[in-house]
C-alpha cells in the first residue's frame, strides 16, 4: 500500500460515531485543523506552537450561551416560528388551512435554525478546548478534568467527531514535541511523558494509535521529499525512535495496534531493530552516569531502567561489560602514558601502580556485588571485568597489558619479599588482563629472577651469606621470601657457575687459584658434582675438543711428540674427569671413523674398499690409540702380555677354534710382537651403525683376507696374491673398532664357512639321495672349509628335506602317494607338514575318502575317516568331517545311478560294488529312501544284492535305501533270479 495515498480524506459523510480513523472529517472541521512540522535538524523547540482560533457567526451566539439557555432560545425559535407562520397564514391565506400552512413552513425554517444552533456546539467546544491549551504554559498541564468541563460547558461528549479529533491533534502535537529530531538522542522519559499526557486527555489506545501512525505518515513523506542522503539518515532515525517509543506506550498491544509492517511495508526484523537500537542507545545513556563507585542503588536504577526499555538481559549484560571495560581502559590508558613517558622517573612507576590498583579495587567491588544477596534486582553483567576478547586482542595491546603487568610484579618484589596479597592482586591482575598463565609465569619468573639475583649478589659481597651456617637454608629462605621456584634457583646458580667458569677460561687454562674459587662458588651456591661435571663438560670441553680434533686432523704421519704433550696438558690442565675427556674424544674420532666408512661403501668394488678399511685399521691404531693413552696418562711401554690381552678380541664359544679364519685372528706372541701396536677398543661404532652395516663392513674385509689382491696382467689373465695371517690381525682389530661382540664375529666367519659349504653340498646332492661315498665326500669337504660338524649336518639335511618335499609334492600331485605310504615316511622321521604344503595335504585327504567310497567294499570306519587321517595330515578335524560329509552326499546319488547302469549293463559284480559304495556313503551321512522312476529296476538292484549274501545289517539298510517293503523283499528273497528278466541268463553276468 502507499502511504500517501491514506491521506487522501474520505468524500462521504459518515455518522461520528462510524468513523474507523480520524482522518475522515468535514469540510468545516477540517479548516481549523493546525499541523506540526518537522522541519530538518531542529530541535523540539522548533516547532511551531499553536495559534488561538476564532468564533465566527453561530458559533459565537452558541459560545455565549449555556447548553440549557441553547435549549430554550431553541424552544422559544420553533414556537416563535411556528407562530409568526399561523399569523401569516391566516393574514395572507385567509383560511384556517392558509394558517396551519404557513406555521408548518415557519415552524420547520425554525427547527432547522435549532438544529443549527445545537449542532456548531461540538465544533464550539473544540475551538474553546484549543483555545484553553494554547493558553497554557505546557501542554501537559492539560488534564482530563479540564476537557470535561469544556464538553460540560457546551453540553457536548467527548465522543463527538469535531471535539474527538481536536483531542487527537492535541495528542498528536504533543507527541511530535517530545519526540527529539532524528539528529538527537532519547532522554528515556519520552513514553512516560507521553503516557501521562494520554491518560490526561482520557484518549483511548486506538485513537492516540492513529496519532501514532499520522506522525509516521508525516516522516514517510518527508523522507521522500528530502534528497540528500544525510537527510534521509536523519528521517528514519526518526521513524525509528517513533517505533520504539511507541512500542514502550502501548506495550505488547503495540503489534495490533500500529501496523506498521502492513501500512509502511516493514519487515519484522527492522521493526525489532529499530526498538532494539534505540533501548540500547538509551541504556548505554544511562551507564554514562555509572562510575567506579557504584552502588547497590545504581544497580537497581539500571535494572528498571532496562525493564522499562524493554532491552533483552543479553544486550544489557553486553553493555555493561563494555561500560565497565571502559572505565578501566581509561586507567589502563593513564598508566601506560606514564609508564611509556620519556621524561619518566622513579616514582612514575608508584603511579602506574596506583592506577592499577584502582583497577582491582573497581573489580572487588563488581565481585561483590555480584555476590550480593540483592543480585537479581541489579543491572545484568555486574562481576569481574575481563579485557580477553575485546579491543586488548592485537598484538601491540598485549604487549602493552604485558608491560604493565611487569610493572606490577616489579613493585610488588621491590621489598625483597612479596605478601599474599599481592600474589591474590597479581593473579586478579592477570585474569582482568586476560593473560594466559604461561605468559603471567613467563614475565613472574623474568622479573622475580632479577630481583633473586640482586639480593643473591648483595648476601654474596656483603658476607650475609657465607656467614650462614646453612647456605642451603639461607637460599630457600630467599626463595621463599620471593616465593622463587627453588629449581629455577638453582638454574640461575648453574648460570652465575658457568659465567664464572668462562671468565676463568678466557687463557686456556685453570690454575690453581682459579680451581679454589669454583669451589668456593660452588659450596656457596650449593651447586650439585653434575651441574658442575656438565658445566665444565661443556666450556673446558669445547677446548678440550678443539685440541682433540687438532691432534685427530694431524693424520697418522702428524701424531708427533709435541702434539702428544699438548693432548696431555689439556687433560690435566682443564681439570676434565677420564670419563668427559674420554667422551669429548670419543665424538670426535668417531666422526673420524665414519669418514672412513663412507669412503669405504662409496668404493668401486670390495677391494679398494678393503683399502679403505685398512686406512681405519691403522688410523685406529697409529693415532686414536695414543690418543686414548695420552688422555690417560699411560706410559708407552707396554708388554707382550698386555698386548695379547689388550689388543685382541676373545670370546668364550667353543666354536672360536673350530673355525679356520676365526683361528687365524687369535695369533701367537711372536706374531703380535711382530705387528707391534694393537689398536684400542674403548671407542667404537656400535651406537653409530646398524648391527647389520657392522658386520657387512666386517664381512667385505673377511673376504679380502680370503681371497687376497686380485691383479690384472695382459691377455686377460688374473694373478692372486693371498694374504698372511697378519691380516686377520686386522679383522680382529677392526671387529673391535666396529663394536661387534664375539657372537657378532662368530657369525659373520660362520655364515661365510656355511655358504661355502653349501654351495658344493648341493652339487653333491643334486639327485636328493644321500649315499655312503656322498657321506664322506661332505665330511671332507666340511674340514676343508672349516665349518662345525652341526652345521654342515643343518646344510645337508635342508638340501635332502627340500629335495624329498618336491618328489613327495609331485607324487602326491600324481596320486601315486596313500595314507599308509605317509604314515610310513612320518615314521621314517620326515617332517610332512614341512614339506606338503596344506592345500596339497587337504587334496590327498579328499582322494584318499574318494577311494574308501570307491572301494566297493561297503565299509567306513568313523574313527579312521574323522580321526586318524586328519590327524596323520595334521589338517582341520572340522574342516576335514566338512568335506567328507559332502563328498558322501554327492557319491550316494552317483552310486545309485551306477548301480543301475550295470545291472543294465549286465554286471553283477560292478552292481554290487556301487551299492556297497552307496551303502558306505550312508554312513557316513544317513540318508532317507532314494527314489527312482523304475521301481522294479530297485527290485532288481535287491535281488542282486541279496545274492551276494551281505551282512543282515547291511542286508536291511539296503531295504531301507531302495525302498523295498517288507512283504516285497520276503517275495523276492523266495522268488531269487525269476524277477529278473527271462532273457537274462545267469552265465551273462559271469564274468
Amino acid at each position: 500500500m502507499n502511504p500517501s495515498s491514506t491521506l487522501k480524506p474520505s468524500s462521504h459523510h459518515h455518522h461520528p460515531s462510524l468513523l474507523p480513523l480520524p482522518f475522515s472529517l468535514s469540510s468545516s472541521s477540517k479548516r481549523h485543523r493546525f499541523k506540526v512540522s518537522f522541519p530538518r535538524c531542529s530541535s523540539s523547540s522548533s516547532v511551531p506552537p499553536p495559534v488561538s482560533k476564532d468564533l465566527t457567526g453561530i458559533e459565537n451566539v452558541v459560545d455565549k450561551l449555556s447548553p440549557q439557555l441553547r435549549l430554550a432560545t431553541s424552544a422559544v425559535v420553533i414556537a416563535g416560528a411556528v407562530a409568526a407562520g399561523f399569523s401569516l397564514g391566516s393574514k395572507f391565506g385567509g383560511s384556517r388551512n392558509a394558517a396551519v400552512g404557513g406555521a408548518v413552513a415557519l415552524g420547520v425554517a425554525g427547527s432547522a435554525a435549532a438544529y443549527a444552533l445545537n449542532a456548531v456546539a461540538p465544533q464550539v467546544a473544540a475551538v474553546s478546548l484549543h483555545n484553553y491549551v494554547v493558553g497554557l504554559d505546557h501542554p501537559s498541564m492539560l488534564k482530563n478534568e479540564d476537557i470535561v468541563g469544556i464538553a460540560n460547558r457546551y453540553g457536548v461528549k467527548k465522543q463527538d467527531e469535531a471535539f474527538k479529533e481536536e483531542i487527537c491533534d492535541i495528542y498528536r502535537q504533543f507527541v511530535s514535541s517530545v519526540l527529539p529530531p532524528g539528529d538527537e538522542e532519547l532522554t528515556g522519559d519520552e513514553a512516560d511523558r507521553i503516557i501521562s499526557f494520554k491518560n490526561s486527555l482520557g484518549i483511548d489506545d486506538p485513537d492516540a494509535a492513529d496519532m501514532h501512525i499520522e506522525i509516521g505518515r508525516k516522516i514517510f513523506r518527508l523522507r521522500l521529499e528530502v534528497g540528500d542522503r544525510e537527510a534521509d539518515i536523519e528521517q528514519r532515525r526518526a521513524f525509528q525512535k517513533l517505533i520504539f517509543v511507541s512500542y514502550l506506550v502501548f506495550g505488547e498491544a503495540s503489534s495490533f495496534l500500529l501496523p506498521w509492517k502492513r501500512i509502511f511495508q516493514f519487515t519484522d526484523s527492522q521493526v525489532k531493530v529499530a526498538i532494539r537500537d534505540n533501548a540500547q542507545r538509551l541504556y548505554a545513556s544511562k551507564l554514562k552516569s555509572v562510575g567506579r563507585d557504584i552502588d547497590v542503588e545504581q544497580l537497581v536504577t539500571l535494572r528498571k531502567a532496562q525493564r522499562l526499555y524493554r532491552l533483552s538481559d543479553q544486550l544489557a549484560e553486553n553493555l555493561f561489560k563494555e561500560h565497565t571495560m571502559k572505565l578501566i581502559a581509561e586507567n589502563i590508558s593513564v598508566a601506560l602514558d606514564i609508564l611509556k613517558s620519556r621524561t619518566r622517573v622513579v616514582p612514575g612507576i608508584t603511579r602506574v601502580v596506583e592506577e592499577l590498583d584502582k583497577i582491582l579495587a573497581f573489580n572487588n567491588l563488581l565481585t561483590s556485588l555480584k555476590n550480593h544477596a540483592d543480585m537479581d534486582h541489579f543491572a545484568r553483567g555486574v562481576g569481574p571485568v575481563s579485557l580477553h576478547g575485546r579491543q586488548y586482542e592485537g598484538e601491540r595491546r598485549i604487549g602493552d597489558l604485558k608491560l604493565l603487568y611487569r610493572a606490577y610484579v616489579t613493585d610488588a618484589l621491590g621489598g625483597g619479599r612479596i605478601e599474599d596479597n599481592k600474589l591474590a592482586a597479581l593473579t586478579q591482575l592477570r585474569n582482568i588482563f586476560g593473560m594466559g598463565k604461561r605468559d603471567a609465569e613467563e614475565i613472574t619468573i623474568d622479573v622475580t629472577s632479577k630481583v633473586y639475583r640482586k639480593h643473591l649478589a648483595k648476601a654474596f659481597t656483603g658476607g650475609e651469606l657465607e656467614k650462614a651456617d646453612s647456605k642451603a637454608a639461607f637460599l630457600q629462605n630467599l626463595c621463599d621470601d620471593l616465593h622463587f621456584d627453588p629449581q629455577k634457583a638453582c638454574k640461575i646458580h648453574e648460570e652465575i657457575y658457568r659465567q664464572k667458569l668462562q671468565y676463568l677460561m678466557a687463557d686456556g687454562e685453570l690454575s690453581e687459584e682459579d680451581a679454589a674459587a669454583l669451589l668456593r662458588l660452588r659450596v656457596m651456591l650449593c651447586i650439585t658434582q653434575d651441574t658442575v661435571e656438565a658445566a665444565h663438560s661443556d666450556i673446558c670441553g669445547s677446548l678440550f675438543g678443539k685440541i682433540v680434533m687438532e691432534a685427530i686432523a694431524s693424520g697418522v704421519d702428524g701424531y708427533d711428540a709435541e702434539i702428544k704433550k699438548s693432548v696431555r696438558k689439556a687433560a690435566h690442565s682443564l681439570q676434565l674427569t677420564r670419563e668427559i675427556a674420554m667422551s669429548i674424544a670419543s665424538k670426535a674420532v668417531r666422526k673420524m671413523f665414519i669418514t672412513y666408512i663412507r669412503r669405504a661403501r662409496a668404493a668401486e668394488n670390495s677391494k679398494e674398499s678393503a683399502k679403505e678399511l685398512k686406512k681405519l685399521i691403522t688410523f685406529n691404531t697409529l693415532v686414536v690409540t695414543e690418543l686414548v693413552k695420552d688422555i690417560k696418562g699411560e706410559s708407552d711401554d707396554v708388554s707382550t702380555e698386555e698386548l695379547v690381552n689388550k689388543g685382541v678380541t676373545k670370546t668364550e664359544d667353543e666354536e672360536w677354534d673350530s673355525l679356520q679364519t676365526l683361528r687365524k685372528t687369535n695369533p701367537d706372541k711372536e706374531l703380535l710382537k711382530k705387528m707391534k701396536k694393537p689398536g684400542q677398543t674403548e671407542i667404537t661404532l656400535k651406537d653409530d651403525l646398524p648391527e647389520r652395516d657392522r658386520t657387512d663392513l666386517y664381512k667385505t674385509y673377511l673376504l679380502y683376507c680370503l681371497t687376497g689382491d686380485v691383479t690384472e696382467i695382459p691377455f686377460g689373465a688374473q694373478i692372486t696374491k693371498k694374504k698372511d695371517d697378519s691380516e686377520y690381525i686386522l679383522l680382529n682389530q677392526l671387529g673391535g673398532i666396529l663394536g661387534l661382540s664375539g657372537k657378532d664375529i662368530v657369525d659373520v666367519h660362520r655364515s661365510l664357512a656355511e655358504k661355502a659349504f653349501k654351495q658344493q653340498a648341493e652339487v653333491i646332492l643334486a639327485d636328493g639321495q644321500l649315499t655312503k661315498a656322498k657321506v664322506e665326500q661332505l665330511n671332507n669337504l666340511q674340514k676343508e672349509v672349516g665349518l662345525p660338524e652341526e652345521y654342515a649336518q643343518k646344510v645337508i639335511k635342508s638340501i635332502t628335506t627340500t629335495k624329498m618335499a618336491a618328489a613327495i609334492e609331485t607324487a602326491v600331485t600324481q596320486g601315486r602317494l596313500n595314507i599308509k605310504q605317509i604314515r610310513e615316511l612320518k615314521e621314517a622321521g620326515v617332517d610332512l607338514d614341512n614339506m606338503v604344503s596344506k592345500n596339497m595335504r587337504e587334496l590327498l585327504f579328499k582322494k584318499t575318502v574318494g577311494d574308501i567310497f570307491s572301494s566297493g567294499t561297503g565299509e567306513f570306519d568313523d574313527e579312521e575317516v574323522y580321526e586318524n587321517i586328519p590327524s596323520d595330515l595334521n589338517i582341520s578335524k572340522e574342516k576335514s568331517r566338512v568335506v567328507v560329509q559332502q563328498l558322501a552326499q554327492t557319491r550316494l546319488s552317483n552310486s545309485l545311478i551306477q548301480a543301475v547302469a550295470q545291472l543294465r549293463q549286465k554286471n553283477r559284480r560292478g552292481v554290487v560294488s556301487s551299492l556297497n559304495d552307496m551303502l558306505a556313503c550312508d554312513k557316513a551321512i544317513p540318508s532317507p529312501p532314494l527314489s527312482w522312476e523304475l521301481p522294479e529296476e530297485l527290485a532288481d538292484l535287491y535281488t542282486i544284492f541279496l545274492k551276494s549274501s551281505p551282512s543282515s545289517e547291511k542286508l536291511t539298510r539296503m531295504q531301507f535305501l531302495l525302498g523295498i517293503h517288507d512283504s516285497t523283499a520276503d517275495a523276492l528273497r523266495e522268488m531269487g533270479d525269476r524277477l529278473i528278466n527271462i532273457a537274462v541268463e545267469e552265465e551273462e553276468f559271469a564274468f
